[in-house]
């Protein structure tokens, strides 16, 4: 009997800097499915490069639309969804083939990311562990619509694999601020989808309250000086997500 064969997806926009070292991690699959909003730069020529099949689709609609597109587009047995900022150790790849090959029966698996922000690998702050769904059966799993922080849908029984998936999330200070901008921008387009409310003083007690939780109870405290700025972030994302909600709730009044 021939071993279920592996499909990749990963969506894009931009991500030179990171794609190559990314696809690279995974170039052993069967199949690498790509789905692009309109990179600007060199994503979708290192992509094509290395065999993946790469779909433009600019029409952003959000992380977890985007990601069923690319589900949608798949050929293969297993699926093993990523980003472009992760990368799949060898650990992980001879793990990820020893289940596939074990061919489960309703099973969908998690993996713990090991993160590093502006360089220093996050042990505490509510980033470790980070279990993701990530590796599943097509046709057993959709993701949410969600805009972002989407999660994956599926009845299987979740399981988890040991070996880690390495997420370099931010580079350096510059990446922290253009995503804080981003994520808190598509969390206050969700909320309000929901027909949340929101005011000045509430977005000020949520953002000390996203402070405290990542340093205090999440022992971001153990983190040194990351986890200071990490808790500090997280303070001003959530912040911004309901300024700009009472912002987009004026609007609708207006």
């Amino acid at each position: 009997m021939n071993p279920p064969k592996l499909s990749i997806i990963i969506i894009t926009k931009d991500e030179e800097d990171s794609i190559l070292e990314c696809i690279s991690s995974v170039k052993w699959a069967d199949e690498i499915v790509v789905i692009d909003s309109g990179s600007m730069d060199s994503t979708v020529e290192i992509c094509r490069s290395f065999g993946a099949k790469v779909h433009i689709a600019k029409d952003w609609q959000g992380f977890g639309k985007q990601k069923n597109r690319a589900l949608a587009l798949v050929s293969h047995e297993w699926v093993l969804s990523i980003d472009a900022d992760e990368r799949v150790s060898e650990a992980l790849h001879s793990e990820i083939e020893e289940t596939i090959r074990s061919n489960p029966l309703n099973s969908a698996f998690q993996i713990s990311r090991s993160s590093s922000f502006c360089g220093q690998f996050i042990n505490h702050s509510g980033w470790n562990p980070d279990y993701v769904t990530r590796l599943f059966k097509r046709g057993e799993a959709k993701f949410s619509d969600d805009i972002v922080h989407e999660k994956l849908i599926t009845n299987c029984q979740i399981k988890n694999l040991s070996s880690p998936l390495i997420h370099l999330s931010y580079n350096n200070l510059e990446d922290v601020l253009i995503k804080l901008n981003r994520y808190s921008s598509d969390g206050a387009a969700m909320l309000l989808a929901k027909n949340k409310q929101t005011s000045v003083l509430s977005a000020v007690l949520r953002g000390l309250w996203a402070f405290l939780r990542t340093y205090i109870l999440k022992l971001g405290i153990l983190d040194g000086r990351m986890g200071f700025i990490l808790a500090v972030y997280n303070a001003e994302t959530t912040y911004y997500k309901y300024l700009k909600l009472m912002m987009l709730n004026n609007k609708e009044l207006g």
